[in-house]
């Protein structure tokens, strides 16, 4: 099933994100490699494609497992969950209509 994971960003994330992207990404570019991601990205924190030092409030990955629990237990793992980029991780199953 997919899973919505919609993450926030603390205050002032950018340096810790710039610093721990490489291992946010090469998880989510693993399960890519599986078919297991539908889309995934940053919010900018300002209404710009490249928010600069602004940097962004969070990110939204919708991506499948067998099951929340097991959602949930990757969500927890992330890099940026372990450096504190992000502040608040919720994630709920989606159904995907169109």
């Amino acid at each position: 099933m997919w899973y919505v994971i919609i993450a926030e960003d603390i205050e002032n994330s950018l340096p810790l994100r710039k610093e721990h992207r490489p291992a946010h990404l090469a998880r989510l570019q693993a399960l890519q490699a599986e078919g297991r991601v539908l889309t995934a990205g940053p919010n900018p924190a300002i209404d710009a494609d490249d928010p600069g030092e602004a940097g962004f409030s969070g990110s939204v990955m919708i991506v499948d497992f067998p099951s929340l629990t097991e959602a949930k237990a990757w969500a927890d793992a992330d890099p940026f969950v372990a450096a504190g980029v992000y502040g608040k991780v919720t994630v709920k199953p989606y159904k995907q209509t169109i």
